[in-house]
C-alpha cells in the first residue's frame, strides 16, 4: 500500500512544469555527498564524492561540465558550507533548503533516492533556498558570532570568579554591581596578588559606590585559602585571555566594515548626535555608530530601542540589502515574527508564532524590552499590549511594529 501511494505522488510530481531544466540535487553527509543531475545530462546522473576539498573541486568540475546552473542541497549541520562556497564560486546558483521542507514520501530512504528527490523537487520549482547574506557580509556575520561566542565562554569564568569569592565569603557583588568593572577587577587582582586586609582593598572603592566605606570593608573580610585563591587566579586569568581574543575580534569586525561598500547615495546630512551617551556592556570599542552611518546612509541608533551594538548585530544578520524580502510582512514571516494562520474546515485552530532560533528575531525582541521602558508611541504600545495579552505577546508584536520611516528607507515598505 505504501509503493503504491509513493508511486502516485512520483507520477504527479513528474506531470509539473519543468522551470529548471539543468538543475541538481545533493544529498549532503559528513564523509561524503551524492549529486543527482537530469538523466539527459549524463549516462551516470547520480554520483558519490568524498568530503575531501579534492573531490569537492572534481564534483564542481562535473556538474559545471553538464551545463548545470542551479544546485539544491540540505543544510546538514555546517558540512555543507565549503561545498556551497566552492560551487558558489564557480558562478552556480546553490539553493541551502531546510531539510524539513524536503521530507520524502513514505517508503525507502537512502541517500541516492534523497538526493534525487531533492534534484526532481528543484527541476519543477517546488524548493525555496534559505536567506544567506552577499559575500562581503558573510565575513561580518562569522565575526560577530564567533565575537558572541567568547563572551560567552568569558561568562563562565566570570561566575568561577564569583563561586571562588563566595567559597572564601569576600562578598563583593554586594558592595559593586558588576564585579567585572574597574573597581571589582582592581580588587580581585589585589587579593590575587596576596593584598587580604580589608582596610587596604577598600581603598579600591570608587567614588560612586553606594555603600559606605565600613560595608565594602565588611564584605572583603574573608576566609582566604590557598586553594580559592587559586582558583580565583586561573579564572581571572581565562577571564583576561578571552577578553584579548574579544579585541582581536573586534579589530577584525571593524577591518570588515571598512571595506564594505559605502551607501548609495552618499547621506546629504551629517551623523546626528548621538541619543544615548553610554556604551552598552560588551560593546566594541571602536566607532560602530559613525562606520554603521557610512555603510547605511542613515543612523539606526535614532531608533528608539537601538543601540550600536544592537544596529550592527541586526546589519550583520540581515544585510544591507532589503530588497531581498518583497514587503515588510515576508521580513517578519523570516524573522518568525508574524502570527500564524492555521485554518480548517473554516475555523481558525492557531495564531501562535512558529518556533524559531532566529538571531536577528532575538536582537528584535531585545529592541522591544528596550523600547517598552520608553516614553514613545512605541512604548505606550507595548505597555498598553503587555497589560491585556501579557508581555511574551507583547514583545513579539513591538518587535514585529517597524517604525515607517526605516521600512521606507530601507525600500520594504
Amino acid at each position: 500500500m505504501t509503493h503504491g501511494r509513493k508511486s502516485k505522488v512520483t507520477r504527479q510530481v513528474r506531470s509539473l512544469p519543468v522551470r529548471h531544466a539543468c538543475a541538481a540535487g545533493i544529498d549532503i553527509s559528513a564523509k561524503f555527498h551524492v549529486v543527482a543531475v537530469p538523466v539527459h545530462l549524463s549516462a551516470e546522473p547520480v554520483r558519490t564524492y568524498q568530503s575531501f576539498t579534492t573531490d569537492l573541486h572534481r564534483l564542481a568540475d562535473w556538474v559545471v561540465a553538464l551545463g548545470i546552473t542551479t544546485i539544491a542541497m540540505e543544510s546538514t549541520g555546517v558540512y555543507w558550507i565549503p561545498l556551497f562556497e566552492i560551487l558558489e564560486d564557480r558562478g552556480l546558483e546553490v539553493l541551502l533548503v531546510n531539510a524539513r521542507h524536503v521530507k520524502r514520501v513514505p517508503g525507502r530512504k537512502t541517500d541516492v533516492t534523497d538526493a534525487q528527490w531533492l534534484q526532481e523537487l528543484h527541476q519543477h520549482g517546488l524548493l525555496h533556498g534559505s536567506f544567506r547574506p552577499a559575500n562581503e557580509l558573510v565575513a561580518l556575520r562569522a565575526y560577530l558570532r564567533h565575537r558572541e561566542r567568547l563572551l560567552e565562554y568569558a561568562a563562565g569564568h566570570i561566575q568561577h570568579m564569583q563561586k571562588a569569592l563566595m567559597q572564601m565569603n569576600v562578598q563583593l557583588h554586594h558592595v559593586v554591581s558588576d564585579i567585572t568593572g574597574a573597581t571589582g577587577l582592581a580588587i580581585i587582582r589585589a587579593i590575587i596578588a596576596g593584598q587580604h586586609d580589608p582596610v587596604q582593598l577598600a581603598t579600591y572603592r570608587d567614588v560612586r559606590c553606594h555603600a559606605s566605606g565600613e560595608t565594602v570593608e565588611a564584605a572583603l573580610t574573608g576566609h582566604y585559602r590557598c586553594e580559592h585563591v587559586f582558583a580565583l587566579r586561573q579564572a581571572l586569568e581565562l577571564y583576561d585571555s578571552y577578553q584579548a581574543k574579544v579585541k582581536e575580534c573586534d579589530k577584525e569586525i571593524e577591518a570588515t566594515l571598512e571595506g564594505l561598500p559605502p551607501a548609495e547615495p552618499e547621506p546629504t546630512k551629517p551623523l546626528p548626535p548621538a541619543r544615548h551617551k553610554t556604551r552598552q556592556m560588551n560593546e566594541p570599542k571602536f566607532q560602530t555608530r559613525e562606520m554603521l552611518f557610512h555603510l547605511l546612509g542613515m543612523d539606526l541608533t535614532q531608533l528608539h530601542g537601538f543601540g550600536p551594538h544592537t544596529a550592527l548585530k541586526l546589519i550583520g544578520e540581515c544585510g544591507t540589502d532589503m530588497s531581498r524580502w518583497p514587503t515588510v510582512k515576508h521580513f517578519t514571516s523570516w524573522l518568525t515574527l508574524a502570527p500564524g494562520n492555521k485554518i480548517s474546515g473554516g475555523h481558525l485552530l492557531s495564531t501562535k508564532t512558529r518556533r524559531s532560533a532566529s538571531r536577528p528575531a532575538k536582537v528584535l525582541r531585545l529592541a522591544a524590552v528596550n523600547v517598552g521602558k520608553t516614553s514613545t508611541a512605541l512604548g505606550a504600545f507595548y505597555r498598553r499590549l503587555a497589560a491585556r495579552v501579557g508581555k511574551a505577546k507583547a514583545v513579539t508584536a513591538t518587535a514585529r511594529k517597524p517604525p515607517s520611516s526605516f521600512t521606507t528607507r530601507c525600500g520594504t515598505g
